[in-house]
């Protein structure tokens, strides 16, 4: 049974290792290669299951399993997680609509709580810092058996090194990589692939639906910018985000500027270009003045939020002139929600979204 003694034990080996990393600039065995031990993680090589014996944050003889991260690296996870700690908004959206409530998460994008959108299912659950800085010592006294997150943002090498001392670190995936393959991966890790090719069954019946009912009503025929606004400037989420996945899971077309994959998390756009947010429809959010790595610096990622930064728009010279504003086709979004990373939580409530604003009488 895990105690208060071995979860001190367990911070004084978490400073210990800050301080050596340190000092010795987090230099890695440059003969080893990625993969090296791939036939064999803990005595279990890959796809197999076995007994722990030595894993962090894993008591001994608990049953293990070991699968490859999106790195193609061996790590061994236990074959029933109970304590999850998650590390980005696609983590703990795809986990939390897997029933798995993590013991610890990180707060929302620009965001000082859970994701906005998840607050009425991330309630209660501690916060363990921001996508950009981890609080290492909160989720050590967590004491977690698995941490699910990305293989960039945070994580760079002395936070990697740090959290594999507290328990088994599962890459599920890349900043902008495809939802749906990330979310595969948190349910490989959780134990729950069958549940999760569920759930993703259940979103393509319910978009292909929703994509029906749109294109009878004529809404097939428009464009749909989505623009996240940030005090005096804009951004356009293109196409391989997931708000703009959802578009294209419902058939809605792109303005000529946006009917592209773009770098990042949303691409800025000057002042002279900002025809380029314009389209016969726009869905326009905010995350308020903050960002990744100053999520304290005010305002809202809220409905009310974007209120108020469509009064800072409105302010901008060119914005009144847009056909979308001249048509009152401005339609103000979550942007926790609308203008950030998650998982099938995020895209189901996107479409359910734009089935209430477009098909509800």
């Amino acid at each position: 049974m895990r105690t208060a003694v071995r979860a001190r034990a367990l911070t004084t080996v978490l400073l210990t290792a800050a301080l050596a990393l340190s000092a010795s600039g987090c230099s890695n065995d440059e003969g080893a290669e990625p993969g090296d031990d791939a036939g064999s993680a803990y005595g279990v090589a890959v796809g197999e299951e076995g007994i722990a014996s030595g894993v962090p944050g894993i008591d001994d003889g608990t049953p293990i399993r070991v699968i490859a991260d999106v790195n193609h690296e061996p790590v061994a996870v236990p074959s029933d997680p109970q304590r999850v700690v998650t590390l980005s908004e696609p983590t703990l959206d795809g986990a939390l609509r897997l029933g798995v409530t993590p013991v610890g998460s990180v707060n929302g994008r620009g965001q000082s709580t859970m994701p906005n959108y998840l607050l009425d299912l991330a309630e209660g659950i501690p916060s363990v810092g921001s996508v950009a800085q981890f609080n290492f010592e909160a989720i050590a006294e967590l004491q977690p058996d698995l941490i699910l997150t990305y293989a960039s943002g945070g994580n760079n090498p002395e936070s990697v090194a740090i959290l594999e001392r507290i328990a088994p670190v599962y890459f599920v995936g890349y900043a902008g990589a495809d939802w749906r393959t990330t979310f595969e991966n948190v349910a490989n890790a959780l134990g729950e692939a069958d549940a999760g090719a569920e759930v993703l069954e259940e979103f393509d019946a319910y978009a292909a639906d929703v994509r029906g009912r749109l294109a009878s009503a004529g809404y097939a025929d428009k464009t749909y910018s989505i623009v996240r606004w940030q005090g005096s400037n804009a951004s356009l989420i293109l196409k391989d985000l997931p708000p703009g996945m959802a578009l294209e899971a419902l058939g809605l077309q792109r303005p000529p500027a946006q009917d592209r994959e773009g770098r990042g998390h949303s691409e800025p756009i000057s002042l002279e270009n900002l025809a380029d947010a314009d389209a016969d429809v726009m869905f326009f959010g905010t995350l308020g003045g903050s960002s990744v790595g100053n999520p304290d610096a005010g305002g809202s990622a809220d409905l009310s939020g974007a209120r108020q930064a469509l009064r800072e728009a409105e302010q901008v010279p060119g914005f009144r002139e847009l056909e979308a504003y001249r048509n009152g086709e401005v339609i103000l979004v979550d942007g926790s929600l609308w203008t950030s990373t998650g998982g099938p939580v995020l895209m189901t409530r996107i479409i359910e979204f734009i089935e209430q604003e477009l098909l509800s009488d």
